[in-house]
């Protein structure tokens, strides 16, 4: 692999226009191009700050944050951008609501702490074992990334990996809990068969 600058890695690698899948069935009348534009968006916003932040001999943003903390930001960014394209969705109005994404006018004030339609939205930088705080039924979609971390000493640039999701039941995950004193926060685990329907309606691949 050949060797970048701190600069070059500040311009995130572009998307793989050729690498969207148009047959990936999605729910609430989301459509691919949708997702496209969204995931455009954040490389254009991180390039950007990125770029700026160089000029003040700052670390690029996945290298500053720790790297739950930038998943976590990704993940937000996706979920804030996506309505901008799809008008029958909207970004959760309830702090820490779930899911992510809901069906425009479904729920009141589109605010709800817990609610069984729409999308939740999960940024990652591994490519299986997603997780997430409970076993539910859930429309979930994941983005996987690839970038720097804190902990890294050669420059990379950030690129989006893939994108799947699909309609995954309670059987789909493997809840992991916790026990004695442990203070590790609750997860559950998406399972092989969660893994495999997501895979099967893959979104994006570069």
């Amino acid at each position: 692999m050949t060797s970048i600058t701190e600069q070059e890695a500040c311009t995130p690698t572009p998307l793989n226009q050729g690498g969207f899948n148009a047959r990936a069935v999605l729910p609430y009348d989301l459509q691919v191009s949708h997702i496209q534009s969204a995931m455009q968006d954040f490389i254009d916003f991180l390039g950007f700050i990125n770029s700026q932040l160089y000029t003040k001999s700052i670390p690029k943003l996945e290298s500053m944050l720790m790297s739950a903390n930038f998943s976590s930001m990704v993940g937000e960014f996706m979920s804030a951008a996506i309505p901008k394209y799809c008008m029958t969705l909207t970004k959760n109005r309830h702090h820490n609501g779930h899911p992510d994404l809901v069906p425009v006018g479904y729920y009141i004030n589109d605010d709800v702490l817990h609610g069984p339609e729409g999308i939740e939205i999960k940024a990652s930088r591994y490519t299986r074992g997603w997780q997430g705080h409970n076993p539910e039924d859930v429309w979930l979609m994941v983005f996987v990334f690839d970038s720097n971390r804190s902990k890294d000493t050669e420059p990379k640039k950030f690129k989006f990996v893939s994108v799947s999701g699909a309609k995954l039941n309670k059987s789909d995950w493997n809840f992991s809990g916790r026990s004695g004193d442990s203070r590790r926060t609750i997860t559950a685990s998406v399972m092989p068969s969660g893994f495999s329907k997501m895979s099967a309606n893959w979104i994006y691949t570069d």
